[in-house]
């Protein structure tokens, strides 16, 4: 029996130990040296409605995604048929998912039927005649139009999420909703403004040659050649933008970026992003400034034309600068979202709601109090009801608690205004538990039974029970969890950790202080 206790009491210090060296960040703001490289480095975090900051639903434009790839499939089809030598002519993206073009000669169509077959078999081919011409329509198929429209929200999801991992805040929340949204939560943001820059950017950074074959002149008055587009370079506080004649077709992408970082120029001082391309991106740059030599190399981002020098010489070992009249926080925010990949489609912003650090502090200030009051009531209680006996439930009420808090540390937790309620609901269950088990052993005391073989009884009898109820409240928590949005999955963690704490402290703990007693002092009578 003594040897039990002693192990039984060694698991104990050992759990609370624990409980405690992955508390101690997050109650001791500054733990001396050298104590501190020992000692656990995560504290619980705060949620959005403890801490302030914000919230963002944000809706994927998973059609715009859809239309460009459409855009892009058609440009390549076009290379493909000249490289073949089929007539054709006017191909273009139509209406939705689809394109459409003439083919002058209709013995072309098995030509482009095989093409398809062999390089775009996501495309299904209609015709109808129109004159001696034949017109055909290419349709992206509905199965690989579902397929891209996931795989666009999971890209968005994925780049915003290093996006907020870079910019460097704590326990951000970022996940979707149904088939097209993403929800973000952002706690202790101190600039809303230019988070929500930085996360709908779509940092699409594209390098086109300029079109000095054709007259920009004539192009602003709506003749664009074919094959080219009219862009803009940033707006400024002079007379205007000032306009491009850019080749339509991108040389490079941001996607054979391997790094992006701010630098200081070296003429006027100013903030600049270095582009570093990896391996394959290096090589097509070396090429494309070897093609081009004394043509006009645009740098284009998200539409804006940053800068477009001239090339000179060939350009080796893959490096690109970006000027601008950037700020330092531009210019870091643009490396990050550079470094981070662009957006696969824009981001349109349905819901935003900013949380002041005011309205948290009043939510962590009631929620304490919310607790404090009500264990105290319960501690009155339980010590005027059960006496003794209701002391040691009390104290593995507090130890449950502390169990609770140190679980949560040790996991990384975010604690929320719902979690504060889930603890709250804990400490009723650790409480319902010890009644179970007391009601049980008063049965058998007035059986006349000695008071070990009572307590023993009682515990036995009171475990099923218990068990039932705890294992019921973690199912309904996991589904929760499963099926809950933010709020109500910080209270079902909460609560879930708290049943398995009140689970350990109720039938483990009090049974070895109640052992301890009985065993080391000559008990006459249960105080319970």
């Amino acid at each position: 029996m003594f040897k039990s206790l002693k192990i039984r009491l060694s698991i104990t210090v050992i759990v609370c130990l624990a409980a405690l060296y992955f508390l101690l960040p997050t109650f001791v703001a500054d733990i001396p040296a050298p104590w501190n490289r020992y000692l656990a480095k995560e504290k619980i975090h705060l949620g959005l409605d403890l801490q302030g900051g914000m919230h963002l639903v944000l809706e994927i434009d998973t059609d715009r995604a859809l239309e460009d790839m459409v855009e892009r499939r058609a440009n390549d089809l076009k290379e493909s048929l000249m490289d073949r030598k089929v007539r054709f002519r006017n191909l273009k993206k139509a209406e939705g998912a689809s394109m459409t073009m003439e083919l002058p000669d209709p013995a072309g169509k098995t030509d482009l039927d095989n093409l398809l077959k062999e390089q775009y078999p996501e495309f299904e081919a209609s015709s109808t005649k129109q004159g001696d011409s034949l017109l055909v329509t290419l349709t992206l198929q509905e199965k690989r139009a579902a397929e891209m429209k996931k795989l666009t929200v999971e890209h968005s999801l994925e780049t915003i999420r290093n996006r907020v991992d870079q910019f460097g805040i704590a326990e951000p929340e970022i996940v979707p909703q149904g088939d097209d949204r993403i929800m973000v939560q952002l706690p202790g943001i101190k600039d809303p403004d230019r988070a929500k820059n930085l996360i709908g950017k779509t940092a699409l950074l594209e390098f086109k040659l300029v079109d000095e074959e054709n007259s920009l002149e004539e192009a602003l008055r709506g003749l664009v050649p074919e094959g080219s587009v009219i862009a803009y370079g940033p707006a400024g506080s002079g007379a205007g933008r000032t306009p491009y004649l850019l080749k339509n077709k991108a040389l490079l992408t941001g996607a054979s970026l391997e790094t992006a970082r701010v630098q200081i120029g070296d003429r006027f001082g100013e903030p600049t992003v270095s582009l570093k391309f990896n391996a394959q991106g290096a090589a097509d740059f070396d090429r494309i400034t070897n093609e081009n030599v004394r043509k006009h190399l645009a740098i284009v981002l998200d539409g804006v034309v940053h800068s477009a020098p001239q090339i000179r010489e060939r350009i080796s070992g893959g490096q690109a600068e970006i000027t601008g009249n950037f700020t330092m926080d531009e210019a870091r925010d643009l490396a990050i979202v550079l470094r981070a990949g662009a957006l696969p489609a824009p981001v349109n912003i349905l819901e935003e709601r900013t949380v002041g650090p005011s309205l948290g502090s009043d939510s962590i200030r009631q929620g304490i109090w919310a607790t404090i009051i009500g264990s105290i009531f319960v501690i009155i209680f339980m010590v005027f009801y059960y006496r003794l006996s209701g002391s040691i439930a009390d104290l593995a009420l507090i130890i449950n608690v502390f169990l609770l808090l140190g679980v949560m540390a040790a996991l990384r937790g975010t604690l929320t205004l719902p979690g504060i309620a889930g603890i709250l609901l804990t400490v009723g269950c650790a409480v319902d538990a010890n009644i179970l088990i007391f009601e049980r052993i008063r049965e058998e005391l007035r059986t006349g039974k000695t008071i070990r073989l009572a307590i023993d009884t009682g515990y036995s009898k009171a475990f099923i029970t218990i068990l039932d109820t705890h294992i019921t409240g973690i199912v309904s928590a996991v589904f929760l969890i499963i099926f809950g949005t933010g709020p109500i999955k910080g209270f079902a963690v909460t609560l879930i950790i708290g049943l398995l704490a009140s689970l350990f402290t109720a039938v483990f703990v009090t049974r070895l202080i109640f052992d301890y007693v009985t065993w080391n002092f000559n008990v006459k009578k249960l105080s319970i």
